[in-house]
């Protein structure tokens, strides 16, 4: 496995929480992306697409067991997540073309409290900002959002969430846990 080392001489792993995309849903919104015909930004592999809960940036790989033990005993939703993704939005400041929920389900936010409250001991999660569910489409894209000709309205049904590691443009599984009873 390879390991980024910091200029300490401690590897370390660039981590974050997220409610993983089936393949139909990939396959899915990547289809409905490629109609939007997009000129400008960078597409985000569909192998990619996620939703954040909670960025936890570069984290000595030492802690990662740490992160997951805590993560074992916060509460989570008794049921499978469900929310739909229905807005294309612009974030100008970030460069991101994304895919949100106009409603955020409560279990939602508790979900991403929680994760919050949890790692909070460790030095993770005050993020400073109101948490936005989305799923990035692009990045590097400076222009408003485009016109859909076919409005956007995508199901996701999460049964699990997953603390990913980035690595080289790629998202690796490190760990899971089930929502409700999957």
């Amino acid at each position: 496995m390879i390991q980024a080392i910091r200029a300490s001489g401690a590897p370390f792993k660039r981590l974050f929480f997220a409610l993983p995309v089936s393949d139909s849903q990939r396959r899915a919104i990547a289809h409905w992306r490629r109609g939007l015909n997009l000129r400008s930004g960078k597409p985000v592999p569909s192998e990619n697409f996620h939703l954040t809960l909670l960025f936890l940036g570069d984290v000595d790989t030492a802690q990662v067991p740490a992160i997951c033990a805590a993560v074992d005993t916060l509460t989570r939703p008794q049921a499978p997540l469900r929310l739909v993704l229905d807005r294309l939005n612009s974030w100008q400041r970030a460069g991101v073309l994304a895919l949100e929920p106009q409603e955020t389900p409560a279990a939602l936010r508790q979900l991403v409290y929680a994760l919050q409250q949890a790692l909070l001991p460790m030095g993770f999660g005050e993020q400073g900002r109101e948490y936005r569910p989305h799923l990035t489409l692009s990045r590097d894209f400076r222009h408003q959002a485009p016109e859909a000709g076919v409005a956007p309205e995508f199901f996701l049904d999460a049964r699990v969430f997953t603390l990913y590691e980035s690595r080289k443009g790629r998202y690796w599984p490190l760990a899971q846990w089930p929502l409700g009873d999957a």
